[in-house]
């Protein structure tokens, strides 16, 4: 499962890991830390919060090419942007320097941050391994009305996209996987709609200005449940051996759709997937 619902939100996997991630180190500080009346909360959340922006900061500096031209996306957090190293890093250094300055902080903190830290990166390679998925292979169709199956486009790196026209974030991230899809070709993009008529998608293309190439169409959503998705959008990234590489929830934006493209070259940078929720 990548994604799912509560009401009208629909959150990611890794954004549900994190949450736990920092109840849980909460918790933890919380009971080590009672027989001497010291509570560690504000502490582990102030870690958190500096975490989270340098993870953001390295991100923004790594990709700066993709941002210069429109600083307000920085403060963007919603394309799930982050590197995740630098951040656990200023966590570790942050803990290290509060617990030297506090030296009764020192157990209940340790055992709070060591203790989320840890249960957040094994959820993560456990969700790594889940996630090593095969390509799924439902009948889709094409947009002359012929069937067209997942299988035909093994042996090529692939990102396919499930979107639906009445979706906002689907529709501002057009235009970022049109670029990419003419910058990319040795990419195969293919736009899998959920559930609306070729007529629909045809004249959103046209009023919006947009060509697209591989558009498909799952009239069943039979696609998003296969590979667990419960909102949209939502962006898969295949390799050429029909491996699950990496998921997005929620809009792209340049910087973070570069990101998740450089993941195919094993040299990239590692980033915490905190994908964008669906509005």
């Amino acid at each position: 499962m990548l994604s799912f619902s509560l009401g009208p939100l629909a959150l990611s996997i890794t954004h549900l890991l994190l949450l736990i991630a920092l109840v849980l180190a909460t918790l933890v500080g919380w009971l080590v830390g009672r027989k001497q009346k010291i509570n560690p909360e504000k502490v582990i959340f102030s870690l958190f919060l500096s975490g989270v922006l340098i993870a953001r900061l390295s991100f923004v500096i790594v990709y700066w090419a993709q941002y210069h031209d429109n600083l307000t996306a920085i403060i963007d957090i919603r394309d799930g942007g982050f590197l995740t190293w630098p951040g656990v890093i200023t966590v570790l250094l942050g803990g290290a320097l509060y617990g030297w300055k506090r030296p009764s902080l020192r157990g209940p903190l340790g055992s709070g941050v060591g203790l989320g830290l840890a249960f957040w990166l094994l959820a993560n390679i456990g969700i790594s391994y889940q996630e090593d998925a095969r390509l799924p292979d439902p009948t889709l169709r094409n947009v002359s009305g012929e069937p067209v199956r997942l299988s035909d486009y093994q042996g090529k790196k692939l990102v396919i996209n499930l979107w639906a026209t009445w979706c906002p974030p689907c529709r501002r991230e057009m235009p970022v996987l049109q670029a990419a899809q003419q910058a990319h070709e040795d990419v195969v993009f293919l736009f899998v709609n959920q559930a609306e008529s070729p007529r629909t998608v045809a004249t959103f293309l046209a009023a919006q200005g947009l060509h697209l190439n591989n558009l498909l169409f799952d009239s069943s959503g039979q696609l998003a449940q296969q590979v667990g998705s419960a909102a949209l959008p939502t962006t898969l990234f295949y390799t050429q051996e029909g491996r699950l590489l990496a998921t997005h929830l929620g809009e792209l934006s340049a910087a973070s759709l570069k990101h998740t493209l450089d993941s195919f070259s094993p040299a990239a940078p590692s980033s915490i997937s905190l994908s964008r929720s669906a509005q």
